[in-house]
């Protein structure tokens, strides 16, 4: 997406609020390899606001955009770059807030259902504590707001986790509704297997920010 989101302009249209029905719609999705320069200082300003943002001036300006346009037009921005980057790491974020809002039973029910898989069989053992639903919905806001302070790798990793427990729980979802919905059960499979895609993603943007290299 062209445009530079320090102008003073308003932009000329608002986008449309991202609402998935489910993980599919972000998981896996296109990403075009040009990333454009205002969602890049957009990432870093949120990531580095009241931490060592090195411009207040882009600061002031990204706030500026949020209250006006909503977080969806910085988001919009985001969903061109490529997974294993800064703003897309951020994007992955907001999807998974965006689908856990809109539907927080199904997702706490794959989240419940993949924990207790996950414990029996260890599948993601040695990784982050996985957040709940509730839990990683806040801690999304906290990092989308540019309020957070902690540990950024480790909350991508946290991340990380939540995705492969859901997608155990959908994986374990399809297994048992393989004979009576067929179709239902090859779309969950579907969903998973893109879910641990994303996982894989947000651990690489772990490790990267850890060795200062995710841009």
């Amino acid at each position: 997406m062209d445009g530079d989101y320090t102008n003073n302009s308003p932009r000329p249209h608002k986008p449309k609020p991202f609402a998935p029905a489910d993980f599919e719609v972000f998981a896996g999705g296109v990403d075009p390899s040009r990333v454009s320069e205002a969602a890049h200082m957009a990432a870093h300003a949120l990531v580095h606001h009241g931490r060592d943002a090195e411009d207040p001036e882009v600061t002031r300006r990204l706030v500026e955009l949020a209250d006006q346009q909503g977080l969806e037009a910085i988001a919009e921005m985001w969903a061109e770059s490529p997974a294993r980057s800064l703003p897309g790491a951020l994007w992955r974020l907001y999807a998974l807030r965006a689908a856990t809002q809109q539907n927080p039973e199904r997702i706490a029910a794959y989240f419940a259902s993949g924990k207790e898989v996950a414990q029996v069989s260890k599948v993601v053992a040695g990784v982050a504590e996985p957040p709940g639903a509730a839990e990683m919905t806040t801690m999304a806001d906290t990092i989308l707001s540019g309020a957070f302070d902690g540990d950024f790798d480790v909350a991508l990793e946290r991340f990380a986790a939540f995705c492969r427990v859901v997608a155990l729980g959908q994986a374990n979802h399809a297994d048992d509704t393989e004979l009576a919905n067929g179709p239902h059960a090859s779309k969950l499979t579907r969903n998973s297997h893109q879910l641990i895609r994303t996982a894989e993603d947000l651990e690489h943007a772990a490790a990267s920010w850890r060795r200062g290299e995710l841009d």
